[in-house]
Order: structure tokens, then C-alpha cells, then sequence
């Protein structure tokens, strides 16, 4: 280590000394390891891969516009983060910083909405990478493998993430260039040599049959997008990893909306626009788009090469988000604020990682994963509680930020947006919870009440559920951690 790193590593320690804590992680986490990490959670490819068919079928050619509304929105939230990052880089993300905004109790529901979430998504995400790893080997889909393979994934990424700091690091910078290099290559194969559309389509709303207005179509066909643009938070979940991490993690993460974006964007057009024939898509009789263009276009070869890319960016998402799991739960640890914390908030002595929280982030997923052999239709309400839940915890943390900003509290880490603070907190808010509203709203009034609300009545669960061991166990009364001070601490340290 250099004279100048080892300094830098010194300032992040005084600093997190001043905010209250103590770190033996291993700060050797470069910028841009720190944004791949990001960058592979919100991983452009899983999600237009993923959501493309259902939310082209609800909106058709247009849905291409959404991904810019919605990275406008998260942009707005992404520098709020940054804000409260910069001020204050403590593992775990966004606990600590709705620790330090609210207090215990707010940090503990937003702690625990989050953490449901991220169970979730690793379950969806483990889950939907199965069916390509078994088309890849010439294996049948059928529920039994499908859960197999998605256990196997979880258990590998474990592995993975017990090895260490570095092993984290270089496995995410790998999957981002994997997938950045994925994106492009493909994207612009299909726009130079099997495009079937012109530019117009993308404006063209007839193809949607609506009673009306096409707006509803396109706020339905907008939820593609909004799961798409989160990830950027998991740069501050490994802030004591990170040197130098009040300037670098805001800055990883609006890379991780600009570069991210704009992946999912390209890729999105060029999907839209190399579809050979949009009548079958937009009747259903074409379920898997993606799959018929890219086989159309680059034949077996071809796509089994995209499908490696595309399982590469499904385990590399997967490793990025047990690691931010992992570091939510070790903070809520270090502050006594779940049971077993004597246990959880232990760092290897080998690797310095928080291995017996990442087992514990392993093996929820796995259960949920597992549970799909046995409730098929649970399990696919349980996984799409994962977008909601990720977006009701930002906005716990995007209104904390506001109501301390009403209490005096003038974010002071090296990254603020000065005078615009307010305005770009108040846009935020705005955008989370008018997207919140659009991901829970029932579009199916001819299916069972269970199936319109299942989101809704899951995420009430989860919340009362949360509640009510919050009222009785009173977690938020262990621990000495400070809370609720943003509004009284002056400037953070910085550097000279």
C-alpha cells in the first residue's frame, strides 16, 4: 500500500470514528469496482430481458420512452442518496442513513422492508436465471430443475461472497463488463443487421387496444423500467470497503444510472426494433419475443453465446445483491437491532467479510426459491413483492431525508447538489410514490381479488408483520449507536 492510499484509508477511519463506529472490513474497493457493483445489481440485462414480453404486451412500441421517465425519477433519488452517503459512509446503506436521518424506529422498518426485498429479488432472480442455464445444457424446464439449478446459484454466490473483499470486487467488475460489452454488441448487431421496424413504431400507439386514452397502457408497460433502475444503492451497502468512499460511492452510483440506463436502453431498442413480426407479439401468440428475434438473428450459435452473457449478468446480479443483503444485516447487527447480533456482526478473520450474515442471506432465498415447487402461484406474488418492497424502503429514506432537511439538517459530506437540495428531495418523493402507487395498481378486473391486490396484501403483510415484532421484541432500545442526529452534527470530515 502506498503512502498516499495509506493515508486515505487513515481519513476513513478518523471519519467513521467521529460518526460512531469502529470498521474491520478490508477497504481495498476501487471507484469503479464500487460502481460495478451497482451496476451488476441493476444489471440492464436481466431486467430488459426479464420483464420485456409482459411489458411490450401491455404497451407495445412506446414502452421504449419509460426507460427515460423512470431513469429521470431515479436519478432524482440516486442524488439524494448521494448526499446522504457522502455524509455519511457506514455499511448497510440505507439503515444507517435512516438511522441517522429518523431515528431507530424509522431505520429499523426501512431496515427490515429493505431487507424482505432484497430476499426476494435474489429468489426471482436465482429463479429466472434457471431456464437459461437449462436451455444452455439442453435441460428440460420443468419446476424440479428449475428450483435445483436456482439453489445451486444461490449456494455458488455464497461461496463466492465468503471469499472475500476482492474475490466481491473482481467477480462484479467481470459480470459489468461481460454484460456492458453484451449490451452493446448485441444491441448493435440487431439495430445494423435484423432490424424489421422503422424509427415510427416507437410512437405508434395503435397497435395497443385500449378503451380511450393510451395512458394507462403505458404506465402498465412503464414497470419494466422502474424494475430496472434500482441497484444503484448497493454502492453505499459496502461504504467501509470502499476508500475514500464519501466522494467516490455518489459518484459510483450516478455512473450506475447513467452507464445502466443507457445499456437498457439500447438493448430495449434494439429489441423493439428487430421484431420480425410485431402481430404475433402484441396478439400473445409469440410469448418469448426475445428469444424468436435473437434465434431469427444470429442463429444457435449466436444465441447460445447471448445466453451465456445473459447467465453471466444473472450471477453476477445475484452475487451483488446477497452482498448488499449481507452488509444491510451485518449493520442492523453492529447496532443490536436483530436477534443473534453477537453472531451476525462477526467478520471473518480470514476473508473480513460478514460471513455468518451472508449464510443467513443465502438461506432465506434459497427457502423462497424452494417453495416454488410446492406454491406456484405464491411464489410468484412473494417475488414480485421484491419491486414494491425496494421501492417503498427508498421512499422511507427519500422522506426522512426531507423532514430532516425541515429540521435544519444541510447535508455537508464533499458531494451536495447546494442549493437544489430541496427541490430535487421534494421531485424524488414525488416520482417513489407516484411509482409505487403504478407498481401496486390492479389491472386485471376480471381476475380474483387475490391476484389484482396480491402485491398489495403482501406488502401490508410484510409491513405488519414487521410492526408488530418491532412493538413487542422493542429492538430499537439495544445499542448505543447514535440516531436521529443529522440535523445537529456540523460539517463531516473531508479531506484537505
Amino acid at each position: 500500500m502506498t503512502d498516499n492510499s495509506a493515508a486515505g484509508v487513515d481519513h476513513d477511519a478518523e471519519q467513521l470514528k467521529a460518526l460512531g463506529y469502529v470498521s474491520h472490513f478490508d477497504r481495498t474497493m476501487s471507484k469503479w469496482e464500487n460502481f460495478s457493483l451497482g451496476f451488476t445489481y441493476l444489471s440492464p440485462v436481466v431486467g430488459v430481458y426479464t420483464i420485456f414480453a409482459t411489458a411490450f404486451l401491455a404497451g407495445g412500441p412506446p414502452m421504449w420512452w419509460t426507460y427515460f421517465l423512470v431513469g429521470m425519477g431515479q436519478l432524482m433519488v440516486c442524488l439524494v442518496f448521494g448526499e446522504i452517503v457522502s455524509q455519511f459512509p457506514i455499511s448497510g446503506g440505507l439503515y444507517p442513513w435512516a438511522r441517522r436521518l429518523m431515528g431507530k424506529r424509522w431505520a429499523w422498518m426501512a431496515g427490515w422492508v429493505y431487507a424482505w426485498a432484497l430476499c426476494c429479488t435474489m429468489a426471482g432472480v436465482a429463479t429466472g436465471a434457471s431456464p437459461f442455464l437449462a436451455q444452455l445444457f439442453g435441460i428440460d424446464s420443468t419446476p424440479i430443475s428449475t428450483t435445483i439449478i436456482a439453489l445451486l446459484l444461490i449456494a455458488m454466490t455464497t461461496v463466492l461472497n465468503l471469499s472475500g473483499t476482492r474475490l466481491l470486487a473482481r467477480v462484479a467488475m467481470f459480470g459489468f463488463i461481460c454484460e456492458l460489452v453484451g449490451a452493446i454488441v448485441v444491441g448493435s448487431y440487431l439495430l445494423l443487421f435484423a432490424r424489421h421496424q422503422p424509427l415510427k413504431i416507437l410512437i405508434d400507439t395503435t397497435l395497443v387496444h385500449t378503451n380511450g386514452s393510451y395512458w394507462p397502457a403505458f404506465l402498465a408497460s412503464s414497470l419494466a423500467a422502474m424494475f430496472c433502475y434500482y441497484g444503484f444503492e448497493a454502492c453505499g451497502d459496502v461504504a467501509e470497503e470502499t476508500p475514500n468512499a464519501s466522494r467516490m460511492i455518489p459518484k459510483a452510483m450516478r455512473m450506475t444510472i447513467y452507464i445502466g440506463g443507457a445499456a437498457a436502453i439500447w438493448v430495449c431498442l434494439a429489441f423493439v426494433l428487430s421484431i420480425p413480426d410485431m402481430g404475433a407479439v402484441m396478439s400473445g401468440a409469440d410469448k418469448d419475443p426475445i428469444v424468436t428475434l435473437l434465434r431469427a438473428a444470429m442463429g444457435d450459435v449466436g444465441f447460445r453465446a447471448v445466453i451465456v452473457v445473459v447467465l453471466v449478468s444473472f450471477i453476477s446480479c445475484l452475487l451483488s445483491l446477497q452482498a448488499a443483503a449481507s452488509r444491510l444485516i451485518f449493520a442492523y447487527a453492529r447496532d443490536q437491532m436483530i436477534f443473534g447480533s453477537k453472531y451476525l456482526s462477526r467478520l471473518s478473520e480470514k476473508h473480513r467479510v460478514p460471513a455468518n450474515a451472508l449464510l443467513v442471506m443465502g438461506g432465506i432465498p434459497a427457502v423462497i426459491a424452494l417453495s416454488a415447487l410446492w406454491l406456484q402461484d405464491a411464489i410468484t406474488i412473494i417475488i414480485s413483492f421484491a419491486a414494491v418492497g425496494i421501492y417503498i424502503s427508498f421512499q422511507m429514506i427519500v422522506l426522512a431525508a426531507l423532514i430532516a432537511r425541515a429540521k435544519g439538517w444541510r447535508p455537508s459530506g464533499p458531494f451536495t447538489v447546494g442549493a437544489w437540495g430541496w427541490c430535487v428531495n421534494l421531485l424524488a418523493l414525488t416520482y417513489g410514490v407516484g411509482a409505487i402507487i403504478n407498481i401496486l395498481w390492479p389491472r386485471s378486473p376480471n381476475d380474483p381479488w387475490y391476484s389484482n391486490y396480491s402485491m398489495l396484501v403482501t406488502t401490508v403483510g410484510i409491513v405488519v408483520l414487521g410492526a408488530f415484532y418491532m412493538v413487542t421484541a422493542k429492538p430499537y432500545e439495544h445499542g448505543q449507536a447514535p440516531a436521529g442526529d443529522a440535523h445537529r452534527l456540523g460539517p463531516a470530515l473531508k479531506r484537505a
